[in-house]
């Protein structure tokens, strides 16, 4: 069952000088996709396309078989989509509770039961809500950005390279916790540049490089492809039949 579809995205921040050109992928529901290439491949920048942040020129974004193309940023939780960015993910200056309380803000009565259940999620941050969340370690912010995520309830969670700047340990735990997301139904797209963590946690991997899409397949067939090694590295180019 497909939850996420891209079709054929031009997409840029300057008109007329996409960055994305003509890239496609399908996300299926309660999987881990991950998308993955060098430096300036447009990883983010298609993340961010669908998410609504990055104007697309052309092609389309479904989700469920509705298309979604350009939404308002503001419009992604009513349609159970999250997006959890690379950076500036968390409010620093507010408490963990405060977070949490300003994403569910348009809970209403259900505000309360949702923190206490995003608490017992995440114990680590039940036992620091009142502590000001830029005192959080760095896995624990990116636990607070995902728990942030997790308060609208979503049925897809894009995310921008979860692992950046974490330490191994807490890289692992981040990416182990996204897969474990799945076993509730949730469909997670992500960035990733730890390849071989992302490719040993991921159903289905996308590479680009230059725009466009360059190699699929399973993450399994994948992670010991010297393909990858070959584009990941901006080495050798592909040409998709």
């Amino acid at each position: 069952m497909t939850a996420l579809v891209a079709q054929d995205i031009v997409a840029g921040y300057v008109p007329d000088l996409p960055i994305l050109k003509g890239v496609s992928l399908t996300a299926e529901t309660a999987k881990v996709t991950v998308i993955i290439g060098p430096n300036g491949a447009g990883k983010s920048t298609l993340i961010k396309a669908i998410a609504g942040l990055v104007p697309v020129s052309s092609g389309s974004v479904l989700l469920n078989g509705a298309t979604i193309t350009n939404p308002r940023p503001d419009q992604m939780g009513g349609l159970g989509v999250a997006y959890v960015p690379q950076s500036d993910n968390i409010f620093r200056s507010l408490t963990i509770r405060q977070n949490l309380d300003l994403v569910l803000r348009n809970a209403g009565k259900e505000a309360a039961s949702r923190r206490d259940a995003l608490f017992t999620q995440f114990p680590a941050l039940a036992d620091k809500q009142t502590e000001k969340a830029g005192a959080l370690s760095g896995g624990q912010r990116q636990f607070l950005a995902v728990a942030m995520a997790l308060a609208i309830n979503p049925s897809v969670i894009l995310m921008d390279e979860p692992s950046a700047g974490l330490s191994p340990k807490a890289a692992q735990e981040v990416l182990e916790y996204a897969k474990s997301l799945t076993e509730q139904g949730v469909t997670i797209l992500l960035v990733e540049q730890n390849v071989k963590q992302a490719l040993r946690m991921a159903d289905h991997c996308y590479i680009l490089a230059d725009g466009r899409n360059q190699v699929d397949g399973a993450a399994d067939d994948l992670l010991n492809d010297p393909v990858v090694g070959q584009i990941y590295l901006g080495g050798k180019r592909v040409t998709p039949a």
